[in-house]
């Protein structure tokens, strides 16, 4: 018989950065964490959102300082280059850890 989940157990899930926690965003960081930086189309094919909501998600991270825009041009064209801070790094890090110490302590 399966061991039934605890609070306990669950106790970690509380303070988790929900920021993170979010479907898109965490999608978002995942792929810009194993890169230095990808460029706004690059993204946009990887997570499968579009324009409009990448472009809201990434506003939300760039507001709490988890990521940094670099707008120029490539020849005429716009080109947006993103990457993670060191404060987006490490909440992505220790939203790792906090999901793997939840599955952790449920998993018999």
């Amino acid at each position: 018989m399966d061991k039934p989940i605890s609070s306990n157990d669950l106790s970690a899930l509380v303070d988790v950065d929900r920021l993170v926690h979010e479907p898109a965003r965490l999608m978002i960081l995942a792929n810009l964490y194993v890169v230095e930086s990808a460029d706004f189309v690059f993204l946009m094919n990887q997570v499968r959102l579009t324009w409009g909501n990448l472009s809201a998600h990434l506003t939300k991270l760039e507001e709490a300082e988890y990521l940094e825009m670099e707008k120029t041009f490539k020849g005429k064209r716009p080109n947006t280059q993103l990457r993670l801070t060191e404060k987006g790094r490490e909440a992505f890090k220790n939203y790792t850890q906090k999901m793997k110490q939840v599955f952790n302590e449920i998993t018999p």
